[in-house]
Parts: C-alpha cells; structure tokens; sequence
C-alpha cells in the first residue's frame, strides 16, 4: 500500500483511474483542458522548471516491474513513501536521442515507419532550392523504405503523403482541403490555446502548419504519447476525407486532435500535418520528382535485391528507368499500380505490363499554339494533315467499361460522372443498339442550345452545378464532340495513326443529334480552303481549328504531351503570341477611385513544372468589368495571406514587385497578351535568361475554374512564347 502525506502548497487534486496519474491542484487551475486526462489522451501541463521531466506515476508498469533487493523490500513496508511529490512522480530524464533527433537514422525494418522521418524529409525538401538535389533526397529516402520494409504498401502510403493525395486523381471522396476555421478549432482545442490567439499568430505568419508547430513546441504533455507513423496518419487522412453526414466535423475535429496530440514537439509532424489536412504541403515537389525520385530508387533497389548493389549504375539505365516509368505513368496513372509492376517485374519491364485500362484515365495530349496560318503550313509540308473546329468547352475523356458502366474524367483526371448525369445517358443510348464491350473516347463538353441548335458559350456550361447534379433539373444542356478514340473493344489504339483511330469511330458510333456529335473536320493543303474553314469555326461558334498530323508514325496519340504534332490555331490570338495564357493569382493591389473597396489589380505568376513554384509574369488590371471585381474580391478575399507562401518567386528587393495583399494560390486567369519581353522585375524563366519574361498589355479574358494551378501556362511555354516571337521577328 502507497501512503502519500498531503503537501499544503501542492494538494493533490485529481486522480486520473485510467492511467492512475496525480495531478497537482496548481495544474488544474491553469489547464484549459483538463478534462482530456480522463480520456487518457496527452495533455499540456504547466512547466514548473526548465528542467525536462518524465512522469512516472507510482503504480505505472515501470514502477512495478522494478527489481528491489531483500533490504530494501523490507524498508519499503517499513517506511512511507517520501513527502516530496515530485520526489515520488518526476524524475529527470537525459535526452540521449538529441543527436539522432536531429539528424534521424533511417527507419528500422519494424513494421511501423515513424511519420517524423517522413516530416524530417519534406522539412530538407522545402529549404532545398535545387531539384537535382530533392530527387536525391527522396530517391534516397524511398530506397531505405524499400530496403527496411517488405510490404509495398507502405512505400505507396509514403508516395501519396509526398504528393498531399491519398489515392489517384480520378478516385471520388479522397479530397482532404479542410477549411481554415474548423483547423483552427483544431488547433485551438488540442493545444489550450483560444481561436482568437491562433488566428493572430496565423496572421503573422501565414502558415497555419507553423502556428501548430509552435503550439505544440510551446507545450508539454504528463505522458509521452504514442508516436505517429505513417500507416496511422494515412489512415486517419482517409477517415477524415471520406467522413460525410450529421456529426462530420466534431469527428473530424476528434481524429485531428489525436494526431496533433500524438505529434512530437521537437519535430515537424505537427506542421506538416496540418498542411496535409489543408491540401497545401508548399514543399515544391512536382510530381516529375517525386516520378524521378521514384524510378531511380526502384532501380537501385532492384539491382540491390540482385546482388548488383555494390555495382556503380551506368547513368544511361537509370535515365531509361524514368523514361520508362513516366511513360507508363501517362498510360496509367496510379502509383500503386506502377509500384506494384515495377517491384514484381522490374522497371525495365514496366511498359510490359501496364497498358491502357477503361476506368483509368490517361494524361491527355495537348497541342501547340500556332500565330499564323503560314507557320501550320511551314511544320505541315509535305505531309498529310486534317484541321477540326476547336470547340470552346471543357475537355472531357469518356470511359465505358465492360460491365457498362461509364466514367468522364477531366482534362486533369477529375472523375465529373456526378457533373454530367446526362453525358452518361447518352453514352448508354447509342451503347444499346451497338455491340461496345469496352471503349475510350477523346471529347470536348460543350454547352448547347436545343432550340436554336447552336453551341453556346464557355461561360454558360460554367455555371452547372459540380456536385449532386440531377438529370430531371438540368438547365444547361450538353453536346458531346468527339474528336478521338483511343480504346475500342479491349483494343489500346493510341498506336495507330490519327486516320485509322477516325475510321473507327465513324464506324462503330453513331452520333445523336444535339447530344453526341463528331467534331466538324476538313482535308486540304489548300491556304485558302484552310483560311475559309477558320473563318467558319469562328461563324459556328467555336475558338478556331485543331490542326493535326493524320497519317504515319507522327499522328500517334502521345498522352500527356504538348505535341508539335497538333497545333491550335485561334483567331482572335493570331496578332498576339498564339494563345491565351492561364496564369496564377497570386497577388492584388488595393482599387482607387471607382474600385475602392476591391481590388484594382492582380499579380500573376506562371507555374515551373520542375520545381513547383510560380513565377511571377505580370501585373494586370485591365479587362476587368465592375461586377467582375466584386466577384473576383468575394472570392479571393479569405484566401488572403500575410506573407507569400515559400514556392512563389518574386523579386523581394524591389518594392514594385510585391501587391498590397498576397493570396494561397487556387485560381487562374486566362489572359490575352500583345507580346512578351524580357524584365528585371518578373522571373518566369529567370534561370534561363538571367532575368525574366513578362507579357506587356495583358488583357483579362475569364476565370479558369477547370484548372487547378498545376494546369497553369507552365514557365517552359511562357519562354517557347517568347522564343517564337523572337524567332517571327527575327529578333
């Protein structure tokens, strides 16, 4: 039997049963969250020292398994136990894993990987400007993983951790993005602190990720709590991103305080957790490293399993792996599919093994802008080319699978089966009089008018519902073009030419009018005819033609590719550089005058598809209608920041270069331009060129809700702009 004499300046309190921890009265009236030690979760308790301490409670585990000598079992039951609480609870403990804190060992072949390695990786990765160096980073990080650790999956987990996605794009429900205000009940919550405090510290340092960190830094537990790792952390993200319904957010609120509660204060778990439950890492890791990263360490690994792993890899192999293993990732974006293949039949064998799959959508090929008539003539001599009307919708990929279901992904792998009710429809109506196993058709969504049997602009589709859309409301109506088929009938066709793919469509589908429709296409070498049937897109509605290689090798479909082997020639772009530009928003200026109250203009930044940060490009502010500022001011208004987040390039020494407010980036302009230049102030392509390129007189065309801000006018386009327009010049 423990006796404990009372203590006048301390008396104990409360007793937790559970864990049978003491807790000092002057705790209590201190802690905002007391209550949590009867729920046996850690809990922030008042530091009486600078000393760190390790509460040992007198009947923990510890305590009892002691081993006493036949003396001191005998003073034991003689004597009480010393008066001093903190004598009997807290002892001392040295930091003998300082060291190993600070720079972490590679993880042990346990079965659990713990998720501050992951957090110490990504911490490296941010403070690294070079992307040769993060690829070997991760590289070298995924290799231990697979080299510690049989089960695949938990080097997949990791993959997905890196990249702020729990599945692929095209899955539903694997959205995380949580909204600041219930994070900062979160935060709050977990860590004693009042919302009011933590928005502040948020406002100060525009990262709700550093706020939790400091949070957490600032405050001490009674008992160490169990360690995150990353099976645990995965599986809560997916909890909390598939939780729907009454209740959903208290328990939201409750798997993210255990995690925050479970994080330890010395490392970054709690500010990278957070970041992952925003959707906004800010590491600046594209997704071509971390595919880099990926295929180097799989080849490592396999050449280790071997017996090769004190060979040195000739650098060749290793850049065919990751030809090898992007290419196949353009077929079948999944990680888990590809890391599964690799480890099974190696990376070498990848493309062996991964094949186009109805359900699985595929990195669409894009074109190449054009500024004139004569340039598509000069890339098209010689050979044989069709031009098709480039209609002004959304991209649409549609799937039908062999159980019939059917699946419409977006230009970026967004299942949109929910958006478009009614495309699904169609699909199964022309589906039941003709003998369609399986197939995946290439489209553009547009909107149509069933009265006047015309195509209506980008801006009316814009305003259908994304979510729970019912066939029986729908206002909008849609018309399906298709202009390519790239599966027919378990059949891959992307390896056939362009006129052989186009022969069979026009076999096997039979278009319904105002609903499913082939794209209007023209054969002719003919400047003339080509100039009349532009002129007749545009009379049609459409933004111009899609000018594209129709016979040979050349005319293949290359997923994921910007191809020389389309062009798109726009007519209103034609005196300008060739195209519109989708910027990101990244910044504004406060309005004067009539636009007082909103803002009067906006920076705007390309994206660096290497690194992953945006570059800054221009400042606009013309374009804009009064109603278009009030709804762009309503819109980007929460998303405003103090400070710009780390991935954002500016010139930080001229005051020009920075707005009056900086936002999180999530929308995009479309712009118009006259041409680009070269500027000290702006750094799109700045590491080619030494300085910059801006666009001068750009122009506001619209708002691009269908892309994200990895879709945006990449800084390698902005400098091809630039390069042509030299190149027409003469410059």
């Amino acid at each position: 039997m423990f006796i404990v004499k009372r203590i006048p300046i301390q008396p104990i309190k409360f007793i937790n049963f559970k864990t049978k921890a003491i807790i000092p009265k002057y705790m209590a009236g201190k802690q905002q969250t007391i209550g949590r030690f009867f729920g046996g979760s850690a809990a922030p308790v008042v530091k009486s020292s600078p000393t760190k301490h390790k509460i040992s409670p007198p009947s923990s585990p510890a305590l009892k398994k002691q081993k006493l000598g036949d003396d001191e079992k005998e003073n034991a039951k003689a004597k009480p136990l010393t008066t001093n609480l903190e004598e009997i609870i807290v002892k001392p403990v040295e930091n003998k894993n300082e060291e190993a804190q600070t720079n972490p060992a590679p993880p042990s072949s346990s079965s659990k990987i713990p998720y501050s390695s992951l957090t110490d990786v990504m911490e490296k990765i941010e403070n690294e400007p070079g992307r040769l160096k993060m690829i070997e980073i991760i590289s070298q990080y995924f290799l231990e993983i697979l080299n510690n650790h049989k089960d695949i999956m938990k080097l997949i987990k990791i993959v997905y951790l890196f990249i702020n996605r729990l599945g692929p794009d095209y899955e539903p429900d694997l959205e995380l993005g949580l909204g600041e205000t219930l994070l900062v009940k979160a935060i709050s919550e977990c860590y004693g602190r009042s919302p009011s405090k933590v928005k502040e510290e948020l406002k100060k340092l525009g990262d709700l990720g550093l706020v939790a960190q400091k949070s957490r830094s600032r405050q001490s537990t009674m008992f160490k709590p169990v360690s995150l790792d990353i099976d645990t952390v995965f599986d809560n993200l997916t909890k909390i991103a598939k939780s729907t319904g009454k209740d959903s957010q208290s328990r939201k609120i409750g798997i993210i305080n255990k995690m925050l509660n479970s994080c330890d204060a010395k490392s970054f778990e709690a500010k990278f957790l957070i970041r992952s439950l925003e959707g906004k890492l800010r590491i600046g890791l594209a997704d071509k490293t971390v595919l880099t990263g990926l295929a180097q360490a799989l080849l490592l690994h396999e050449n280790e399993k071997n017996g090769n792993g004190n060979k040195r890899v000739n650098p060749t192999e290793i850049e065919k792996a990751v030809d090898i293993f992007k290419e196949a990732f353009t077929v079948l974006p999944n990680y888990q599919i590809l890391i599964e293949k690799a480890y099974e039949h190696g990376i070498l064998n990848l493309l062996d093994h991964c094949h186009i799959t109805p359900g699985i959508p595929l990195k669409p090929m894009l074109a190449k802008p054009t500024k004139s008539m004569g340039e598509v003539l000069d890339r098209f001599q010689d050979e044989k080319f069709t031009c098709e009307y480039k209609y002004d919708g959304e991209r649409a990929q549609v799937h039908l699978l062999p159980d019939g279901t059917v699946r419409i992904y977006s230009r970026n792998s967004e299942n949109m089966s929910e958006r478009y009710p009614d495309l699904i429809t169609v699909i199964k109506e022309f589906s039941k009089t003709q003998e369609h196993t399986s197939m995946i058709l290439d489209c553009e969504a547009v909107a149509w008018d069933r009265i006047n049997e015309k195509i209506l602009p980008f801006q009316v589709l814009s305003t259908r519902k994304r979510k729970d859309v019912e066939e029986k409301d729908i206002k909008v109506h849609i018309c399906l073009f298709a202009f390519d088929l790239l599966y027919y009938n378990d059949q891959s066709l992307i390896t056939k030419p362009l006129n052989e793919r186009r022969e069979i469509m026009i076999k096997h589908l039979k278009p319904l009018e105002g609903k499913f429709q082939f794209a209007t296409a023209k054969d002719s070498t003919s400047l003339e005819v080509l100039q009349q049937f532009l002129d007749q897109s545009i009379r049609d509605s459409c933004e111009g033609l899609m000018v594209k290689m129709l016979e040979g090798t050349e005319s293949y479909y290359e997923p994921s590719k910007r191809s020389r082997n389309w062009l798109k020639l726009k007519k209103d772009y034609l005196d300008g550089v060739g195209d519109s530009l989708d910027l990101v928003v990244i910044g504004a200026y406060n309005g004067k005058g009539k636009r007082t109250g909103a803002y009067g203009g906006f920076l705007l930044a390309s994206y660096n598809q290497d690194t992953g940060d945006l570059e800054t490009t221009c400042k606009i502010g013309t374009g804009f209608s009064d109603e278009d500022l009030a709804n762009l001011y309503q819109k980007l208004h929460p998303t405003e920041v103090s400070n710009p987040k780390s991935n954002i390039v500016y010139d930080k020494n001229n005051a020009n270069a920075k707005p009056d407010v900086w936002f999180d980036p999530s929308m995009l302009f479309e712009i118009l331009t006259a041409d680009l230049s070269l500027s000290p102030i702006y750094k799109a392509a700045h590491q080619q060129y030494g300085k910059g390129i801006s666009l001068r007189f750009p122009r506001f065309i619209r708002v691009r809700d269908d892309k994200g801000v990895e879709d945006a006018t990449s800084s390698t386009e902005v400098a091809e702009f630039y390069e042509r327009q030299q190149h027409v010049s003469g410059g």
